[in-house]
């Protein structure tokens, strides 16, 4: 299986090394969710596993929650939320969305507040590292004792500035010593949550609480750390700097994998721009099947423009799988599906190429609906349909998405 790397910024053959796949996704800042650039990070990085689950490989998958940032202080300020609750009542309202969209819910799905204590061993690591510096009551990453930092974005270091400031980077900050250092640490500010730390109250900077999630539930290297494509930079050049002074030698992750943005209108979907097509609102147009095909037909690492025609054209497709995979088989020539998963199996071996993985099902559809001796090709059909999330003519999620989204439900509808 190839797959491309964005550190290496070429197509890789992909080894897995160990029995168990590790693969981690940074998962949503709860303030405002789903939206479809979610749902397209969330549903290729669920099509990678369950294709590799389709290969015969276990996979263990982990996928954070951000429940404490500038993003949550701050949308809890305008609403007069709690920050707790707000972060508790969006991250269910992404679960009912990826429990809808029938996504194989992660193995962990930890919060970052969950894991104060071992963010602060981190920071303590890259303070005795020599990498990090505090100044009242703060923590930041030095960058220029780490000449490595930019090796993942490619970016200069002008370059670097203007995106980080678009992304949570604070420059102007008097503490720093560069303004690209970024914060391992911050001192509590008044109003906010804070934990106690030897640096006095704070709470953690964003970086720091992916690398150590990560490193906390998967073996290093990691097999595939997941993300959007906006997240190269600052977030995992940040990770992969957090990691590497203090475990020389050792490398973080085998295989960075990012995932293209889409755009509304001529514009990226986000939500400073306010753009969003949220997930919600189509399900409430649209079944699961429906979404889902209109995300595959794009391949995950090119940009895309969202538009309402490609809902009709996915939906007529769903309708034939389901003819397909419900009609009748009856005597008649066999009808052998060998080629058509062998077209299958080596489009989704060639970097997840769904758009044309997604045409070998097609003609297994259309030799199916010729009519014949077809129960061995609809069983084929079913089996890599699943590997899109398909629910086919199946009225509710898998048993395992309703099962394990409902668990990890339960620990954030308190």
């Amino acid at each position: 299986m190839k797959l491309y790397d964005s550190l290496s910024r070429s197509v890789r053959t992909f080894i897995p090394d160990r029995e168990e796949i590790g693969v981690y996704v940074c998962g949503i800042t709860p303030y405002d969710t789903t939206h479809l650039g979610h749902a397209f990070t969330y549903t290729t990085v669920d099509v990678l596993i369950r294709y590799l689950e389709y290969r015969g490989h276990k996979v263990r998958y982990v996928q954070n929650v951000t429940d404490i940032d500038d993003d949550i202080l701050r949308k809890a300020k305008e609403e007069g939320a709690d920050w707790l609750e707000l972060g508790n009542r969006w991250t269910a309202h992404y679960i009912r969305d990826m429990m809808g969209l029938n996504v194989r819910p992660p193995d962990h799905f930890p919060r970052a507040t969950d894991f104060i204590a071992e963010i602060i061993t981190s920071v303590e690591a890259l303070l005795q590292a020599g990498v990090a510096y505090e100044v009242e009551g703060s923590v930041y990453f030095d960058l220029n004792a780490w000449p490595d930092y930019g090796k993942l974005s490619c970016l200069t270091r002008p370059e670097m500035l203007p995106i980080a400031n678009e992304r949570g980077n604070i420059p102007d900050d008097p503490n720093k010593l560069d303004p690209l250092d970024f914060v391992l640490w911050q001192a509590q500010k008044p109003g906010e949550p804070a934990w106690e730390s030897p640096w006095g109250s704070g709470r953690p900077g964003w970086h720091i609480e992916c690398s150590t999630m990560a490193t906390h539930y998967l073996d290093v290297p990691i097999h595939i750390h997941c993300g959007g494509a906006d997240l190269a930079f600052p977030h995992h050049e940040s990770e992969l700097a957090q990691f590497e002074p203090v475990r020389p030698g050792e490398a973080f992750v085998n295989l960075w994998l990012h995932v293209a943005m889409v755009r509304y209108e001529g514009e990226k979907m986000s939500k400073s721009l306010g753009n969003l097509v949220m997930i919600d609102d189509l399900l409430r147009r649209c079944s699961p099947d429906t979404l889902r095909l209109t995300m595959a037909r794009h391949h995950y690492r090119s940009p895309w423009d969202y538009e309402d025609a490609e809902l009709q054209e996915a939906a007529q497709q769903v309708e034939k799988l389901v003819r397909a995979v419900t009609v009748s088989s009856r005597d008649g020539a066999f009808i052998d599906p060998a080629s058509h998963v062998q077209a299958f199996k080596a489009a989704m071996e060639r970097d997840l190429d769904t758009p044309s993985a997604l045409l070998a099902l097609d003609g297994l559809v259309d030799a199916i609906l010729q009519g014949g001796d077809v129960d061995e090709a609809q069983a084929a059909l079913r089996h890599a349909g699943s590997v899109f999330g398909l629910r086919l003519d199946a009225e509710a999620p898998e048993t395992r998405v309703r099962s394990g989204w409902s668990g990890h439900l339960e620990r954030f509808s308190s």
